[in-house]
This record gives structure tokens, C-alpha cells and sequence, in this order.
């Protein structure tokens, strides 16, 4: 059977997980995070909460893997970005109106 080279990813914000595989071609990203066993030596990865790409664009776990995909597991987010701008636009707005 064909085999390919794939990398796992999987970053904290002061280290980092990165090996390189060989599988066979028709590999699904579920069955290779599996087989590469980061999911025991990481115990806080669960992928029914955490989200996965291929080169940064969002995939499925049951999407197959092409030679030399890198699959990045993603943390979950800590603070919503959207509600981090909301904040700071009033804390400015505060701000403007306290000068005047």
C-alpha cells in the first residue's frame, strides 16, 4: 500500500509538539492523531472539543489525508476575541468622554 508523510502539531504558549509520520494513503485525521499517541501523552486534548486543521484551514476528523499534510490540534480559546474588542472600545469610549 502507498504511504505518506504527515506531521501532528499541537503548541502551548512556551512549547510545542511537532512529529513527522508515515501512514498509509486514505488515512483519516481522527485515525492518525490516534495512532500517533499524543492523545495519551496530552491528556487535556479531547477532540470532541478541541478543533483541527490542515495548514491552518479548519478540517474534520474524518476528512483524508494528502502527503506532507501537517495536522494542527487547536487549544480552546480562553476569551472571546470579539467580546476582548467590545470591551475595550467602551473602556476607550470612557475614556474620550471623561477628557472633555
Amino acid at each position: 500500500m502507498e504511504q505518506i508523510n504527515i506531521e501532528i502539531a499541537y503548541a502551548y504558549p512556551h512549547s510545542h509538539y511537532l512529529k513527522s509520520f508515515t501512514l498509509d494513503a486514505g488515512t483519516t485525521v481522527q485515525t492518525a492523531i490516534l495512532q500517533s499517541g499524543i492523545l495519551s501523552q496530552y491528556t487535556d486534548i479531547d477532540l470532541r472539543r478541541n478543533k483541527v486543521g490542515v495548514f491552518a484551514r479548519p478540517v474534520k476528523l474524518t476528512d483524508v489525508l494528502k502527503d506532507g499534510d501537517r495536522i494542527e490540534i487547536y487549544r480552546p480559546l480562553l476569551a472571546d476575541p470579539k467580546e476582548i474588542r467590545r470591551k475595550r472600545a467602551a473602556q476607550q469610549a470612557a475614556q474620550q468622554k471623561a477628557k472633555i
